[in-house]
């Protein structure tokens, strides 16, 4: 595994990874390491199903039927 030094970083902010450190109960390198997995990780990609299952149900089947023009062709007014 590769090692990676960071230099020249605020006291306040080594403080507070220390701090977020100890709330989680691991060590501050931990923390860095997980900090840094987090922000670097891919978002898991959610197929097509798991999309069309969390949208909303938003109406009747119905209210989405086709209705049909009669063979016309529509108008459309564009002001």
């Amino acid at each position: 595994m590769a090692n990676l030094v960071v230099r020249n970083l605020d006291d306040a902010l080594v403080q507070t990874l220390k701090e977020r450190a100890a709330t989680h109960g691991r060590s501050a390198e931990a923390e860095h390491r997980e900090i840094l997995a987090r922000a670097l990780r891919r978002p898991a990609r959610k197929t097509l199903a798991e999309v069309l299952m969390a949208m909303p149900n938003v109406g009747e089947d119905a209210d989405f039927a086709r209705l049909e023009d009669g063979g016309e062709a529509a108008t459309h007014v564009f002001a």
